[in-house]
């Protein structure tokens, strides 16, 4: 329990902060200077598009409907398959939240292997691909949407939407991390003495089916770090698993097809390896020791079994503590909807955060006969009040790539 705590404080000061700029992110970045950059078939817009992804707080399932969005509205198949790589392998708040755990140069060469797998990827496909012209959709949705306070929206973006999307698997990498710790003798991996490639097949054999986001990720990576890991194995932990999902892979199948789904899995695992590769046969293996969960970035020290954070982090582990509370009760307690007589109810499979619920919200709202959408998260339903056709329901949420299961 003290490992799991003292774990949770050293993170919580640079989790926070990471939230905050990503609301920055989220809430004063328009969206479309994002799209309008995109559309071209050329290296400039995989660029573009990998250097957009990497600090976007967005999860693998989270990345989907906004990099079908993206699609949609023009941009190429190499812009949206660099743009799907570079963005749930790293944001701004796992940035701040490695380097608080396992320093600085993984704080470097995370982000630097999350861009140059994005960027290959994207070239690959532009490369081999020829992109057929897109016709810009235009929905009147946007129009329609309310103008909130643009500093209550960040608020309610960064302390809530985001706690939500990650809080679960934040949780669960601490209570791994904290487990491998207490539970794996410390010299578990030294003792094995595989090659570095077997170990790192081994660890992307495991990261490519398991989903874990790219924060939750940082705990379990530094535990087996400290029981003998190589650094670059661990690398491939850090890119594989948030890098890929099965709603992913199922998404780029469908969407931009075959061809581009695989240049899209073996960017992720030839450049997870070749970076893993790097690290520890070509930097000093000294630069990413772990000899505790607390790293040059952090003012705690794991000494003994005491709590050892300082009073900054406790009193910053109390504060996300209670953020994690309030979005789960939030998400716990909200009111069951029930349908009236102007009300249809929609069962959607597949989504897991608030960039989902927000996503499909869109689409629906943009719907003739649809007068307002609400998306119950917990419930995976959607709420429609007016009158919408179910054919051009199913049709626009199975284009993000979500499951359209009927009225309830």
């Amino acid at each position: 329990m003290i490992t799991f705590i003292n774990m949770l404080c050293q993170m919580a000061p640079y989790l926070i902060l990471g939230f905050l700029m990503a609301g920055v992110l989220h809430v004063f970045v328009p969206s479309n200077f994002f799209e309008r950059h995109l559309s071209k078939e050329n290296f400039k817009s995989v660029l573009l598009a990998a250097l957009i992804g990497v600090p976007l707080p967005l999860c693998s399932c989270g990345v989907i409907p906004t990099a079908i969005s993206l699609r949609k509205d023009g941009a190429s198949r190499g812009a949206t398959v660099a743009f799907m790589i570079s963005t749930p392998q790293i944001g701004v708040d796992s940035i701040i939240a490695t380097y608080s755990m396992m320093g600085l140069p993984f704080a470097i060469v995370r982000p630097l292997a999350a861009l140059l797998t994005s960027i290959a990827g994207g070239a690959v496909t532009t490369w081999f691909s020829k992109d057929e012209i897109i016709v810009r959709q235009n929905c009147t949705c946007e129009s329609e949407e309310k103008k909130q306070n643009k500093f209550v929206e960040f608020l309610r973006y960064s302390l809530v939407d985001l706690v939500q999307n990650i809080g679960k698997w934040l949780v669960i990498g601490l209570i791994i991390g904290s487990l491998i710790t207490v539970l794996v003798p410390d010299s578990f991996f030294t003792d094995l003495n595989l090659p570095s490639i077997v170990t790192m097949l081994i660890v992307l054999a495991i990261a490519v089916p398991m989903y874990v986001c790219s924060t939750g990720s940082i705990p379990i990576a530094a535990a087996l770090i400290m029981k003998g890991l190589s650094p670059g194995a661990a690398l491939v932990l850090l890119i594989a698993g948030p890098g890929v999902s099965v709603a992913s892979l199922l998404v780029v199948g469908k969407s931009l097809g075959r061809k581009q789904l695989i240049f899209y899995l073996g960017s992720i695992i030839i450049g997870s390896i070749a970076a893993g590769l790097f690290i520890d046969y070509l930097l000093p293996r000294e630069w990413f020791t772990i000899t505790s969960l607390c790293e040059s970035g952090s003012h705690c020290a794991m000494e003994g079994s005491g709590l050892s954070a300082s009073w900054f982090e406790i009193i910053s582990g109390i504060v996300l503590v209670l953020l994690l509370i309030n979005a789960f009760m939030l998400k716990l307690f909200k009111k069951e909807k029930v349908a009236d007589e102007n009300q249809v109810i929609y069962r959607i499979d597949g989504m897991s955060c608030n960039h989902c619920k927000n996503s499909v919200e869109k689409a629906i709202r943009g719907i003739e006969g649809v007068e307002e959408v609400e998306v119950i998260l917990g419930k995976k339903e959607a709420v429609v009040t007016g009158t919408p056709n179910d054919d051009t329901v199913k049709k626009v949420v199975e284009e993000l790539g979500f499951e359209f299961k009927g009225r309830k």
